[in-house]
């Protein structure tokens, strides 16, 4: 875990640190350092230890005699929980011990908490551990820290754990709100509140449920007849005070976490028109928008209805266009089924899910505004070879009143299937021309860049996948989506594609009885498309993930939806009637992914559409379900395709906004000339301000790099029998890191041809492959590339100099329409991050830059 996020990205200026060659390419052809010994000296840190848990056993043992409760069948035993020293983590693995043959008395970590104390240089962190310890078993940490006291022992190679004990600094008899894994300001203002809480219970003997509810009806807590189960946790909803769950850590040992419970739409939903408007009202009393210069999202879709309440103040009348102004700019286009749903996305992509800031009672201060174009008829489909003009006549109306203004476009509208299977259709390399800055030429109705002597004007298009039809929605949904490619238009290469995952998972509503969640947790939403039938050639879509909601089946696998338990709530077109509405699927992903294009747009304004997306694909991580099924994939090309299903993960907001003393981001915006008469012409070799020193002294700590590299192709749509990416893109980029024994020079001599002096061979320095997550084949896919590289501080220390070089492309083979003189524009992003939370390795890099230090966020 890295320190607090507080510090801007830093952006690294050409000069001096980008340097530019003639470019020839060749022919083809450990572990984290332990602590010492407490101050105290092991054998009193042991008899500390040891003395505090046995005060533990006896306290716990006394509370369970006390307790008026019994419950039948229960585990009886104790929460212990470990703190760590400051600035360590505990040795997490070394606290369990597992029964093979008897789960019930198994010693099972339950929860695991960070805890910050302090701000800034003066933050002390510490890291928490919930241990559930059955009756009989206290003895193994007890015969441990014998062992860990004894300083002459019997055998001179006997195990001491010094590892696990010299990280802990106390061990007491655990608090409910030791087993609390949610964010600390959502846990209970006093112990008398009552709230819902989400309750995850250690799988033992099967009977869990039934003993949790034996216990709920013991002391009048209400429990949701609902429950999930995954492999080793069962979840639920208790509606009770923290006196009252408390209470039950005495009696029975089958919790293992506690959050509070995700409000859901049902709620909202359910409720009322008129109280609806209430609390519709209340939200945009305490809304803030944002001004006129701020970023702009803008809707292709059926319109918006620009008098809801919640989006009057972000969406002026005149920024409401429509491809045809004999359609009205109202929201009822598409005809039956499709009506509202331009207004949906409008409340998405300005709030993101209504949920959330309903029921809670802070302000909301909006960093960005909307638009409104509608490319749909209001009744009736456009003619299906039109769609590319059309959405080149949507890019064109407000650019038309505004041509200046920042803008995301965010278009969920697709095709209704995924025969193209990656490759380009006019639609698609409309959206790609526009997106590198071609515009509609009035008179011809034509894609063009207005003045071949300018720089062309870049567009940032965000696109949703497309959704898998609601009658071929099968239980194992994994399966049937990666089966189903991502629909037209958002094969698209310069686009930002966005599929759906699901955090969506409690089914509380009682009209749902009998019915469960089809997708897990964290894992893909039953509805996402994906790129995994695609050629190798051609891009990984979709880049990343938004929340898109679940769906539910019954024991004989029938599949059914909306549930609005599992579904996004957002603003309803016809307010009069309603205000709020769920939404699901890939279209409330895309809207809510240009929210986040926009905030990222808001807080650098001097960034690209090209860097902007590259933010939004390195801030994305994979969930630990994506992680899981990435770990059972084997080898580089297995992993490859699973990143065709789940992209580059689920974006952070906060990671695509701001760099830790201990997390930096470096962006690079630049300019390259791919080609000069059919040859290659130049490649670049940045040479970061790296914080060498800094890294050197972490000597065997752990690091992550991750790189970014992000450019928009110029489309060449046509199919002519050219299987090849490098015949449908105007040219290549790919980036290569300088390996950590390598000089610069031998660097430069391994990649450039031209660098080599006469008769000198290349040097056999080795290739960039080793360490890669991905590695050069899987993630040179498209216009957008990332990957991450692990290893130790001492290592990267030397790799600070990475290298951007074009590929081949059809401006290279079509020169008279090569357009390398104007330049390629390319966002590169690099980030350096570690656990250690005391490294500042952000400061060493802004000295060298000028950058002031004392920043305030």
């Amino acid at each position: 875990m890295s320190s607090e996020r507080d510090r801007p990205h830093i952006h690294v200026p050409d000069e001096p640190w980008r340097a530019r060659e003639a470019y020839t390419p060749h022919g083809r052809g450990g572990p984290p350092k332990e602590p010492g010994a407490p101050a105290t000296g092991r054998p009193a840190h042991g008899k500390s230890l040891e003395d505090a848990i046995n005060a533990a056993h006896a306290k716990a043992k006394q509370r369970r005699e006390a307790a008026s409760i019994g419950i039948a069948d229960a585990t009886p035993g104790m929460y212990l929980e470990f703190e760590s020293f400051p600035g360590w983590d505990l040795a997490l693995e070394s606290m369990e011990k597992r029964r093979a043959n008897d789960a019930r008395r198994h010693i099972e970590l339950v929860a695991v908490t960070a805890h910050v104390e302090g701000e800034g240089d003066a933050a002390i962190r510490t890291q928490r551990a919930a241990v559930f310890v059955p009756d009989g078993e206290v003895g193994h940490f007890l015969k441990q820290l014998e062992k860990y006291a004894d300083t002459r022992p019997k055998k001179p190679r006997e195990r001491r754990h010094e590892n696990v004990y010299d990280r802990v600094a106390s061990v007491r008899l655990a608090a409910l709100r030791a087993l609390w894994t949610d964010v600390v300001d959502a846990y209970p203002g006093n112990d008398d509140e009552t709230i819902w809480w989400e309750v995850w219970l250690r799988w033992t003997d099967g009977q869990e449920f039934e003993r949790l509810n034996e216990y709920c009806a013991r002391v009048e807590a209400k429990i949701s007849p609902r429950r999930i189960e995954f492999d080793d946790r069962i979840v639920t909803l208790i509606y009770a005070s923290a006196k009252t769950l408390s209470a039950s850590l005495d009696v029975m040992g089958d919790i293992a976490e506690l959050q509070r419970a995700k409000e859901t739409a049902t709620f909202f939903v359910e409720e009322g028109p008129a109280d609806q408007a209430a609390w519709t009202l209340a939200l945009a009393q305490r809304t803030s928008p944002a001004g006129a210069d701020s970023p702009f999202v803008c809707l292709l879709d059926t319109g918006v209805n620009a008098g809801h309440p919640l989006l009057e103040s972000s969406l002026d009348p005149e920024d409401c266009h429509a491809c045809d102004p004999s359609w009205g700019v109202n929201d009822d286009g598409g005809g039956p089924g499709m009506e509202g749903h331009g207004t949906e996305m409008a409340g998405l992509a300005l709030y993101g899910d209504l949920v959330e800031h309903l029921a809670g009672n802070a302000g909301v201060n909006l960093r960005h505004r909307l638009e409104s174009v509608k490319i749909l008829p209001p009744a009736g489909q456009n003619d299906p070879d039109l769609y590319g003009a059309v959405t080149a006549e949507a890019t064109n109306r407000p650019e038309i009143q505004d041509p200046i203004r920042r803008r995301v476009f965010s278009m969920a509208i697709t095709t209704k299937d995924g025969r193209d299977r990656g490759q380009p259709t006019s639609w698609s390399a409309a959206m790609d021309a526009l997106a590198a800055g071609r515009s509609l030429d009035p008179s011809g109705r034509g894609l063009k860049y207005l003045d071949e002597d300018e720089d062309a004007h870049r567009r940032l298009f965000v696109v949703s996948a497309g959704n898998i039809e609601g009658p071929a929605l099968v239980r194992d949904h994994i399966s049937r989506s990666d089966v189903e490619p991502v629909h037209d238009p958002a094969q698209a290469w310069n686009v930002l594609t966005v599929g759906a995952f699901t955090e969506k998972v409690v089914v509380s509503d009682p009209d749902w009885n009998g019915w469960s969640p089809v997708a897990q947790r964290g894992d893909l939403s039953p509805w996402s498309t994906t790129s995994v039938v695609f050629q190798p050639p051609w891009p990984i879509k979709p880049e990343v993930v938004f929340e898109g909601g679940n769906v539910v089946r019954d024991d004989a696998d029938n599949i059914d939806f909306p549930c609005d338990d599992l579904s996004l709530l957002t603003t309803h077109y016809k307010p009069a009637d309603k205000t709020l509405v769920s939404t699901w699927a890939t279209s409330p992903a895309t809207a809510q992914a240009a929210r986040f294009c926009a905030m990222v747009s808001a807080e650098y304004p001097e960034f690209w559409p090209e860097t902007i997306r590259a933010l939004v694909v390195h801030s994305a991580e994979w969930t630990d379900a994506m992680r899981g099924h990435l770990a059972q994939a084997g080898g580089k090309t297995a992993r490859a395709q699973l990143v065709r299903r789940y992209g580059f993960g689920v974006p952070n907001l906060e990671r695509a906004l701001r760099s830790a003393s201990s997390a930096v981001t470096l962006v690079a915006q630049d300019v390259i000339r791919p080609f000069d008469d059919g040859k290659m012409r130049e490649i670049h070799f940045h040479d970061f301000p790296w914080p060498r020193e800094a890294l050197a002294a972490l000597a065997d700590a752990a690091i992550r790099v991750r790189v970014t590299l992000s450019y928009f192709i110029e489309p060449n749509p046509g199919r002519r029998g050219w299987q090849t990416k490098h015949r449908y893109q105007s040219h290549g980029l790919c980036f290569e890191v300088k390996g950590p024994t390598e000089s610069l020079d031998e660097f430069r001599k391994r990649l450039n041809q031209r660098a080599l002096d006469e008769e000198e061979n290349r040097p056999l320095s080795g290739t960039d492959n080793d360490g890669w997550y991905l590695g050069p084949r899987a993630r040179n896919r498209g216009s957008v590339h990332s990957d991450i590289l692990a290893g130790f501080a001492a290592d990267i220390a030397e790799r600070g100099t990475i290298a951007v070089y074009p590929v081949t492309g059809w401006w290279k083979e079509l020169k008279k329409r090569d357009r390398s003189k104007h330049g390629a524009r390319y966002a590169l992003v690099v980030s350096i991050e570690t656990d250690e939370v005391d490294a500042d390795i952000w400061t060493p890099i802004a000295n060298q830059l000028g950058v002031p230090v004392a920043v305030e966020i």
